[in-house]
């Protein structure tokens, strides 16, 4: 990813020493990062929205209002996934390396593969959303 802003899941303040949520659509903040010319130029916070009201689309309406275009989960579930595709929000798929920097350096250099259809969570109270 050359160009962009990326959103992880976050748990406490986030940032981008800080670890990412296992539970996408319950986590603290969303951790964004800009990227320019392949490198991480701006780190922000954002807390995300209590999931009442809208329910799993309420992270989607954010991150969107937020000009985020890609996210890094470990887990999601189909109608947040089916929301972020709507939106044109890509959403990139990594469920071992806890830490946000890592991951977000491993999507910079093409390394984190777009979440597949057979690897989004439950519903209920499953990982993700």
């Amino acid at each position: 990813m050359e160009e962009g802003r990326i959103a992880i899941p976050s748990v406490g303040e986030g940032g981008l020493d800080g670890q990412r949520s296992g539970h996408f659509g319950h986590c603290d903040v969303f951790t964004l990062v800009d990227v320019e010319r392949g490198e991480i130029k701006k780190v922000t916070t954002v807390p995300n929205h209590a999931h009442v009201q809208g329910g799993c689309m309420v992270p989607v309406n954010l991150l969107a209002g937020h000009k985020v275009n890609a996210l890094i989960v470990g887990g999601i579930g189909m109608r947040p996934l089916m929301g972020f595709r709507h939106v044109g929000i890509d959403v990139y798929y990594d469920a071992t390396n806890p830490e946000i920097k890592p991951v977000v350096e491993d999507l910079i250099a093409g390394k984190l593969p777009m979440i597949a259809d057979n690897q989004v969570c439950g519903g209920g109270g499953a990982v993700g959303g």
